[in-house]
């Protein structure tokens, strides 16, 4: 059993982690902007179909349920550089095995009218504030040789008309996670570039595309979220860096 902290874990794909997460018995730390909404999650977690009942290495099974834990730590991802207080005031674990970087905004315009107030909401949150949660959660992950997983976008790897700012901090996140794999040897690091995903992030793009937004026109979140928990279970002896899951 281990302890993962999730960003955006109210969103589509982070919810569908720290279930997955859940139900093979790991404890969480669950971030997100809204208080209220964690506390919710929090609490769906702790019951019914969610509750812990696997683990990924069942021969770690010694810990009685009551002792499974979910903290939540609201954290404004627009404000990078008050995170190290979010984080002291949470009372995170000496020991963490892994982060999931899940959150992310998205707002689509074209060059000529992206102000600048826009870029830098796409860079703070998308990019800044995970490279500064990363870097003060490193004695945590240093301490079990713990797991960082990116969840980029396939914007990460090609930027198309109006996209420029969404893509530009996802092209830097994978320009992170490339070199905190080089700096430290003992981590693994997993960048996961899912295509379009069945979310309420792309059911607003679809809006600003002026399409409509079917769910079966894209992949599941939990099709994500099984992808992204096989890379937290692949064996130490390996590590799946980086992978694309499209819809089809």
């Amino acid at each position: 059993m281990g302890t993962y902290l999730i960003t955006g874990a109210t969103g589509g794909i982070g919810t569908a982690v720290a279930e997955r997460l859940r139900e093979r018995g790991h404890d969480l730390v669950l971030t997100g902007r809204s208080p209220e909404r964690l506390d919710a999650l929090a609490g769906k977690l702790r019951t019914g179909a969610h509750a812990a009942t696997q683990l990924i290495n069942p021969a770690a099974a010694t810990a009685p349920p009551s002792n499974r834990t979910i903290r939540t730590i609201p954290l404004d991802l627009n404000e990078p550089r008050r995170l190290e207080a979010s984080l002291a005031l949470g009372g995170l674990p000496e020991r963490l095995d892994g982060i999931v970087h899940a959150a992310g905004v998205v707002h689509l315009s074209p060059v000529a009218e992206l102000e600048a107030d826009e870029w830098i909401d796409h860079l703070s949150v998308n990019l800044v504030s995970a490279a500064e949660l990363t870097r003060l959660l490193l004695p945590a992950l240093r301490a079990v040789k713990g797991h960082v997983v990116f969840v980029n976008s396939t914007a990460g790897l090609r930027a198309n008309p109006e996209w420029a700012a969404y893509a530009a901090s996802k092209f830097g996140l994978r320009a992170l996670a490339d070199s905190l794999r080089a700096e430290e040897p003992t981590l693994r690091v997993t960048t996961v570039y899912p295509g379009r995903t069945a979310t309420e992030m792309q059911r607003k793009v679809r809006a600003q595309e002026g399409q409509r937004y079917a769910e079966d026109d894209f992949a599941a979140p939990t099709t994500v979220a099984r992808v992204l928990v096989a890379a937290l279970e692949t064996p130490r002896d390996a590590v799946i860096s980086d992978v694309t899951v499209r819809p089809h």
